[in-house]
């Protein structure tokens, strides 16, 4: 079947939806004790390209098109001026469409629940932090070859982030840089790299208007490289970068709103997809 020849480009690029979502609207930055963040947000991801295992791109055989949507809460809860807690739930709807084929498909992916520990700062400007996450299946994969919504293994990340803000040409300004390792359990793992920098200032000297631009990828390295017909699996090699650009807006000092928009720029073993999502903040408590 020529779904099943690029199952595995079109998983990948159902992942990648969705790691995209798992980043903390605090970013390296503490958030006070009592504090509650939530922040829902959907995305939209389309691709009807992908890089092949050398890197060179190409159209999906028969017009075929991959869009995805993901609905996803964020939560974050400070414990203690050290200490914070991370939670990540997914919720996907894919669909690939070819010549005379259609097929969708959705539901939960995989949860993160994690805690965050502030290393140190420097003069109060300048944050480390660390975090820890568990990933946990919230499917069972079918037997007999049908869609897969992840890699079906439970799997844990330790992340570094290093974070900061200060005046540029009299606006303020903040960064993050993320680098992070991710290991899944099973026979083949992988081992994922993923890294990421943003930086964003803001536009008035109330502090409402603010854009950003961020740059990331993400490595995927495991034994298994090969694609068995029979038996599809999700593709555990690949790679690719991006580049996006946010507006936010600030309702409120509780209340926040953040569009984005992305493009794929390299890749290996996956999908050349553009992205865009809607992400609100909520912040509760002291």
């Amino acid at each position: 079947m020529i779904f099943t020849k690029y199952l595995r480009y079109i998983i990948v690029i159902a992942l990648i939806t969705v790691f995209a979502q798992s980043k903390s609207y605090a970013g390296g930055f503490p958030i006070r004790p009592g504090r509650l963040i939530l922040s829902p947000s959907v995305s939209y991801f389309f691709a009807s390209k992908q890089w092949d295992s050398t890197g060179v791109k190409k159209p999906f055989a028969n017009d075929g098109k991959f869009t995805s949507i993901s609905i996803s809460l964020y939560a974050e809860y400070g414990i203690s001026r050290r200490f914070s807690a991370v939670a990540l739930v997914p919720y996907v709807i894919n669909e690939f469409k070819q010549t005379g084929y259609d097929q969708k498909y959705s539901g939960l992916t995989d949860a993160e629940t994690g805690i965050k520990y502030y290393l140190a700062n420097i003069n109060y400007i300048y944050y480390f932090s660390l975090q820890g996450t568990a990933i946990t299946p919230m499917y069972r994969n079918p037997t007999n070859g049908g869609p897969l919504l992840g890699y079906g293994e439970e799997g844990a990340e330790l992340k570094l982030s290093f974070a900061g803000s200060g005046n540029l040409f009299n606006r303020s300004y903040y960064f993050n840089v993320d680098n992070a390792v991710r290991q899944y359990f099973g026979d083949n793992g992988p081992i994922q790299y993923r890294y990421n920098a943003t930086f964003g200032i803001t536009l008035d000297r109330k502090f409402k208007e603010q854009i950003s631009a961020s740059f990331g990828g993400f490595y995927s390295v495991s034994n298994f490289k090969q694609f068995n017909d029979l038996n599809p699996t999700l593709t555990r090699d690949f790679r690719f970068n991006q580049v996006s650009i946010s507006y936010g807006h600030a309702f409120s000092h509780e209340l926040s709103l953040f569009l984005t928009g992305g493009q794929f720029i390299t890749g290996r073993n996956t999908g050349d997809g553009t992205s865009a999502s809607l992400a609100f903040v909520y912040r509760i408590g002291n």
